[in-house]
């Protein structure tokens, strides 16, 4: 039986090994060759180049620069101090839990997933040769560009959502079992501690993409039109154009149910009108370059930029049945009911005996 891993020392995990609290770095070997500028994609029967196949996200590279690696390009070596730093913390997710350990104490942390269900990758991820500390290449320092008025906004929906239990609909995707979390499908596509696999499906006029979680499909329209706002959708409104050999997606119209996109390594906040431009680039059999561009005046000081590789990954892609909303929301619901009545007959008893004056 593996060790049960808790969110606390999960984050506090993740962030030692980005930020390379292990022992120095043996030799790496060197850096990973550069991308062929003259790769031939194979290609679809319309002489459009073809994506056909499952692809993954997986890797320790998160959204966001940490302030322990401040350049976005790794030497090999620094790459390497991560690299160790993450299996050892999967190791130690990976031993036996300690039988003679007792029942934990009432309010503590009891766990979540254990590290079976890991597959963060263990590897950083490398953009045409280069190790990269980060997706967000511009702005230069890495992080998400928020303005004090997307602070604001921000600000707003975390008072208003944080501790929220008085409406379904305002719990977070992931825990509905509606939309991946940590915006795994929703563009831009980022990844996460598991179920990082995306496929292609293409015909000349539409091109699906399949998320693993939890199995939302967006289906980008080439050469269409943005529809009307009003149709705000999960994954957005997507329409699509070829560039030379890049597909060019561009996305806005989100439901605001996608609006926040949480995962341990990254936070990420979008309106219904934000807007996404993805460019998809086969530069190797086994390669997908993407970038992505997120623009929102209302949000950001500045239109940010991200690159990543997909990597070419065995199949098929298993459905990913997520029940736990299903199941555990009406008990989470109820749970606050009760909390609440406690709390009124508590306060009913104290002022019933003096204790309100």
């Amino acid at each position: 039986m593996r060790g049960m891993i808790k969110a606390g020392m999960v984050g506090a995990a993740l962030a030692a090994v980005l930020g390379g609290a292990v022992a120095s770095a043996q030799s790496h070997g060197p850096n990973p060759p550069k991308w062929d500028r003259d790769y031939e994609p194979p290609r679809m029967a319309d002489g459009t180049p073809s994506f056909d196949g499952i692809w993954s996200k997986a890797s320790l590279t998160a959204l966001e620069r940490t302030p322990e690696w401040p350049n976005l390009v790794l030497t090999a070596e620094e790459a390497l101090i991560i690299e160790r730093g993450n299996a050892e913390f999967m190791a130690a997710g990976d031993a036996p839990t300690d039988p003679n350990e007792g029942a934990p104490k009432a309010g503590d942390d009891i766990g979540g997933y254990n590290s079976f269900w890991f597959d963060q990758g263990d590897s950083l991820g490398v953009v045409n040769g280069e190790y990269r500390s980060s997706w967000i290449v511009d702005p230069a320092n890495g992080k998400i560009p928020y303005s004090a008025n997307g602070m604001k906004i921000l600000g707003e929906w975390r008072a208003k959502s944080r501790g929220n239990f008085d409406d379904p609909e305002i719990r977070p995707n992931g825990e509905r079992c509606t939309v991946g979390f940590g915006s795994s499908g929703t563009p831009p596509m980022l990844n996460v501690l598991y179920n990082n696999h995306i496929q292609f499906f293409q015909t000349p006029d539409v091109v699906s993409i399949l998320a693993e979680m939890n199995h939302n499909a967006r289906m980008v329209r080439m050469g269409g039109e943005f529809r009307s706002k009003a149709m705000n959708q999960w994954v957005g409104d997507s329409i699509g154009r070829w560039e030379g050999d890049t597909l060019v997606v561009e996305t806005t119209n989100f439901h605001k149910g996608s609006s926040s996109r949480g995962a341990i390594r990254h936070f990420l906040y979008l309106q219904p009108t934000s807007h996404v431009e993805e460019r998809f680039t086969r530069v190797a059999d086994d390669t997908i370059f993407y970038e992505f561009i997120v623009t929102d005046p209302e949000l950001f000081t500045q239109p940010w930029k991200g690159e990543m590789p997909l990597w070419a990954a065995e199949g098929p892609i298993y459905e990913y049945a997520c029940h736990e909303g299903n199941h555990a929301l009406p008990g989470i619901l109820r749970g606050a009911r009760v909390k609440e009545a406690d709390a009124a007959k508590a306060a009913q008893e104290q002022a019933a005996s003096g204790g309100g004056q």
